[in-house]
């Protein structure tokens, strides 16, 4: 019979060791304490490792298993509050009785022996000896233990009951299951009992690894973001820092005070059914939340109040704009207009295929650069009291810019008729479209197609932006477009649009603009009060004439800005308390003048006469020279002509020699001589029929030996018959003329309608001679000629026949 020991206890809570294994353990309990006080005074340092039934602090028998293991004390490290152990179990025991000696719990404890095989020989038992090892080996290695450590340990243990206890104290099982493995005695029994869990563990490693690499193979770099996202998620809702709305209900309550059109309406609650499903950190949530929000800011139903008042818009176009009388009476137009649909009965005002009352109009506004455009636009917007959104096409090339881009890519997002909308706030905007003639076209689309849609009163009630998805209606959107250049706008886009011209400003124009809005403007920008800066009319004009050169007021609000920031100096370093500015101090203020215009000639001169021009900066004259010279009969154009003004040259050359009997002309002097046709300013290219009538004058007053006026410009087509054809810029070709000091000037006839748009003054102070063939126009332009019996003659000629011409020459 095995000896009987009296042993200290040393309770266990969660724990079971197991013979042969070395254990640390972690003791606090003052009878613990003291029973392991009591372990270390013994020469054995033994003490009954035995586990409790419940874990509770106040320890008593009856909380306690009767097997056990008799364990030694190989180390211990004392600290605060308590002990660290490692015990190594030697012995399985069994508590015969439990006695509380009043300092700590004591065990009468006997040696439990394992009950081995009958025959340690027999085959089923080494099998199952052998498969318990192969198991434990494969275990260790799916564990992450390398394996030579696992084979090392294994091999240690020859002993088929000291194995099993040996790989039980390694297995995640539950206490109460390590405890009924301690307490089978049959080693066969427990080497099955531990095959059974070892490859329970096998199985549940083996499909935590499969999990693993599915994961890993479907997931990827996002899902394990996901992943660790919802690890935060759950460790923010342990903490208590969990969002308490949900994102969901919080749209849905915003979608539900909007009155969506069925198709939207349809869209929205699928995205936000998907948003439900769809993981809140997710790429995929991101962009159905961007969606949404995007449709929510949305003025589906929204419209701003609109009053219309054409006199209180009247008063607002003169308060921001000084001339443009045309552009003014066409917008009031427009505006009486819409103010007529709007008054009238539903109904009344629809004509065939209308299905809206008031549908937006398109405007473009076409002129120079500076001259207003823009700034109109916003005029009409605080007119009829509607939000103004301006957006600039120059250089947009791509269709995305105005569709959008399909929320299928990366980083998609509306386009810029739906962002101006976003930002309008409401559904009748006046809407800019700035600098339409410059959209460009690339591989990515051509943006101003794009535009057909949106610019259609018949089709942009449901314009369908590619990132929305769903119809947009714009038909009560007023748009207004800008266009420098009318050539370089698509013809179908230009067919739905409304022309507006722009003219540039005159002179008379720019000072009235200066006076009113540039000075008082610059005035404040550079701070200034009007005592202490007076800029006179002579000096402004002085600016006008002799530092710009354009359409618009630009540049003259930049010198007239340079000018007050000079005059600022001085009065900020004391040097004057104010500045009176007149003409002759403007070249000591802003430097020398910049622009030279052309001045009319001195004189009279044979060959050469005297034109107008037009360009997108305003109109003025120039010199057209020819030069008869010995040769063979060759035509020399120069002065970088265009093709359209080399072919009216030679049209001129062609008209000269079929009329050269009725003009005086001899015949040899186109043989034996080369006509040499120069337009001075050389660098400039120029181009245009409008110097025909020009070209001719130069060319019969060359060879026909006669002074053309100097003090008299012209301009027009001219035919191989000498017909005068009406040409285009009449305004600004005769405000450059009389700008240059020329009083009488020669016209198409046709264009007679056209003087209207002069000013009254420019109208009086000018000599206009309407002309309907170059006989009529070389009669005024070449001094002292006039035509008798169909052939050209001046003053001081004596009357000839037509056979004689060449005798006067």
């Amino acid at each position: 019979m095995t000896e009987r020991l009296t042993l200290p206890v040393l309770p266990l809570r969660e724990v079971v060791l197991f013979p042969g294994v070395s254990t640390p353990i972690g003791a606090g309990r003052p009878t613990t304490l003291r029973a392991i006080e009591a372990a270390l005074k013994s020469e054995s340092r033994l003490i009954f490792a035995v586990a409790q039934r419940e874990n509770v602090d106040a320890v008593t028998p009856g909380v306690l298993y009767t097997t056990g293991t008799i364990a030694k004390i190989s180390q211990i490290q004392r600290g605060l509050g308590g002990v660290q152990l490692l015990l190594h179990g030697e012995h399985r025991g069994t508590a015969l009785h439990y006695v509380e000696n009043g300092r700590y719990l004591e065990a009468v404890v006997r040696e439990a022996e394992d009950l081995p095989p009958l025959n340690l020989e027999d085959p089923a038992f080494m099998a199952l000896h052998r498969e318990a090892r192969e198991r434990a080996s494969e275990l260790g290695q799916k564990s992450g233990l390398p394996e030579e450590v696992v084979g090392q340990v294994l091999e240690g243990v020859t002993d088929p009951g000291r194995f099993a206890d040996l790989v039980a104290g390694y297995l995640e099982v539950k206490p109460a299951e390590r405890q009924a493995l301690l307490e089978t005695l049959s080693v066969e029994e427990r080497l099955r009992r531990v095959l059974v869990h070892v490859q329970r563990q096998i199985g549940v490693l083996d499909a935590q690894e499969h999990i693993k690499s599915q994961v890993q193979e479907e997931l990827g770099e996002r899902q394990r973001e996901m992943f660790l996202r919802e690890q935060m998620k759950a460790i923010r809702k342990e903490l208590g820092e969990e969002d308490e709305g949900t994102e969901v209900e919080q749209l849905r309550k915003r979608f539900e005070a909007l009155d969506l059109p069925e198709a939207a309406k349809k869209e929205v609650d699928r995205e936000l059914d998907r948003l439900e499903r769809a993981n809140r950190d997710s790429m995929e949530a991101q962009v159905i939340r961007t969606y949404l929000e995007t449709m929510a800011e949305l003025p589906w139903n929204t419209r701003a109040p609109e009053a219309l008042d054409l006199k209180r818009a009247a008063e607002i176009l003169e308060q921001d704009h000084y001339g443009l009388k045309d552009v003014k009476d066409q917008v009031l137009e427009f505006l009486a207009v819409r103010q007529l649909r709007q008054r009238a009965p539903q109904g009344e005002t629809r004509g065939p295929g209308d299905d809206e009352q008031t549908r937006g109009s398109i405007l473009l506004f076409v002129g120079p650069p500076g001259v207003g455009k823009t700034s109109i636009a916003k005029s009409i917007a605080r007119a009829m009291g509607r939000p103004y959104v301006r957006i600039s096409l120059g250089g947009a090339r791509d269709e995305a810019d105005i569709r959008g881009h399909r929320r299928t890519y990366v980083g998609a997002m509306p386009g810029r008729i739906i962002q101006g909308m976003k930002q309008a706030g409401a559904k009748n905007p006046v809407f800019l479209l700035d600098e339409v003639d410059k959209l460009g076209i690339s591989f990515q689309g051509d943006p101003a197609a794009a535009l057909l849609e949106v610019l259609d009163p018949a089709q942009n009630d449901s314009f369908t932006d590619h990132y929305l998805g769903v119809p947009f209606d714009l038909s009560e959107v007023l748009f207004v477009a800008t266009a420098n250049f009318l050539q370089s706008i698509p013809g179908p886009l230009l067919d739905r649009l409304e022309t507006v011209n722009f003219a540039g400003y005159t002179e008379r124009e720019k000072l009235e603009i200066a006076k009113r809005y540039l000075v008082p403007r610059q005035l404040h920008e550079n701070g200034l009060t009007a005592e202490q800066l007076e800029v006179s009319d002579a000096a402004l004009g002085e600016i006008i004439s002799s530092y710009t050169r354009e359409a618009g007021v630009r540049q003259l609000e930049r010198e007239i800005g340079k000018l007050g920031r000079k005059v600022a100096r001085r009065i900020a370093g004391g040097e004057v308390e104010r500045v009176a500015v007149d003409a002759k101090d403007v070249d000591d203020l802003i430097g020398r003048p910049k622009v030279h215009p052309e001045r009319k000639a001195r004189e009279d001169q044979i060959g050469v006469a005297t034109g107008m021009y037009y360009t997108p900066v305003g109109g003025d004259i120039m010199f057209v020279e020819a030069s008869v010279m010995r040769g063979k009969g060759e035509l020399v154009l120069t002065g970088q002509l265009g093709d359209v003004m080399k072919e009216s040259a030679r049209a001129a050359l062609t008209y000269a020699k079929s009329h050269a009997d009725q003009l005086g002309i001899p015949q040899h002097a186109f043989a034996d001589s080369d006509i040499h046709i120069h337009v001075p300013a050389g660098a400039i290219p120029k181009d245009g029929p409008s110097a025909g009538v020009t070209m001719a004058t130069a060319l019969v007053s060359a060879l026909s030996k006669r002074q053309a006026r100097h003090d008299l410009a012209m301009t027009g087509e001219v035919t191989l018959r000498g017909r005068v054809l009406p040409i285009g810029g009449v305004k600004e070709k005769v405000l450059g003329a009389v700008r240059a000091g020329i009083r009488t000037v020669v016209l198409p006839k046709e264009n007679g309608p056209d003087l209207e748009d002069l000013p009254e003054d420019v109208r009086k102070s000018l000599e206009v001679h309407l002309v309907d063939d170059l006989d009529e126009v070389l009669t005024l332009a070449l001094r002292g000629a006039r035509f008798e019996a169909g052939h050209l003659v001046f003053d001081g000629d004596v009357p000839i026949e037509p056979g004689l011409v060449a005798k006067h020459n």
